[in-house]
């Protein structure tokens, strides 16, 4: 038996999108929560998990587009937090993966409210649901993964670095600077690298378009895609590709 839950913060990572692939203490938690503040890209379906005297806050940051300030959901972290509740944070894939959600944790601890971090699965692990594995031994021996847009906006240094090395390279947040990575792969010589992006990864709606590093843009414009979307750059496309390829011919 579980002891009953602690008032205060529960930081809890919402998974890619399934609701099935949310940890069986992050379900026991929002079955215990007063209030949920949810994000955007949280599948509605987990809210249903909550008691029915749950109150549900959407805080929504959506993509390029309008959102609720982080200024103000601390407010409502601190407003809630001060009723003596268990108050949950459900946030889209892991929390602390360009989630934001350290500043939060910080936030909180300013004031004397204690959090409790629950660990989600990260939406680039849904590049395993389409045969694309993130390492790959003699392939891929490590991961880079990279904001496509940091705070000041502009394309993070650290493509240039990541591209230098062997390394598979994720992106998130970057379907907005597509011509500009591919314009990095383009003039380092690698324009050939194979590429993949992954669009609503896990969901019934998701979709992938293979694709080569200099043409991610052409390729996402062809296919329709747009965000939420992940970009997987890196040799271990292709042997994802010819996996799936050997799966299908052998069944």
């Amino acid at each position: 038996m579980h002891k009953n839950l602690e008032n205060g913060l529960y930081l809890i990572g919402g998974g890619p999108g399934d609701p099935e692939l949310i940890t069986v203490k992050a379900q026991r938690v929002l079955k215990n929560a007063d209030v949920i503040l949810f994000d955007n890209l949280i599948n509605r379906d987990l809210l249903e998990i909550a008691k029915e005297s749950c109150k549900k806050v959407y805080v929504g940051k959506q993509p390029y587009g309008n959102y609720m300030p982080q200024e103000e959901i601390h407010q409502l972290i601190a407003a809630y937090c001060s009723q003596d509740r268990v108050v949950v944070r459900l946030k889209g894939g892991d929390p602390y993966i360009f989630g934001r959600g350290y500043e939060e944790v910080l936030y909180a601890a300013a004031l004397g409210i204690k959090s409790f971090y629950v660990p989600g699965i990260s939406s680039m692990q849904t590049t395993g649901l389409h045969g694309i594995p993130l390492t790959h031994r003699g392939v891929s021996e490590s991961i880079w993964v990279i904001t496509g847009t940091k705070k000041d906006g502009c394309l993070s240094a650290d493509l240039s670095c990541a591209i230098n090395s062997k390394a598979t390279v994720i992106i998130y947040m970057g379907m907005k600077k597509l011509r500009e990575i591919a314009e990095v792969y383009r003039s380092a010589g690698l324009s050939e690298m194979p590429a993949a992006i992954i669009q609503h990864g896990s969901l019934p709606q998701e979709r992938k378009v293979i694709c080569t590093a200099g043409k991610l843009e052409l390729a996402a414009k062809n296919a329709g895609l747009s965000y939420p979307a992940i970009l997987v750059i890196g040799a271990v496309v292709q042997v994802g590709q010819q996996a799936t390829e050997v799966k299908l011919h052998s069944a």
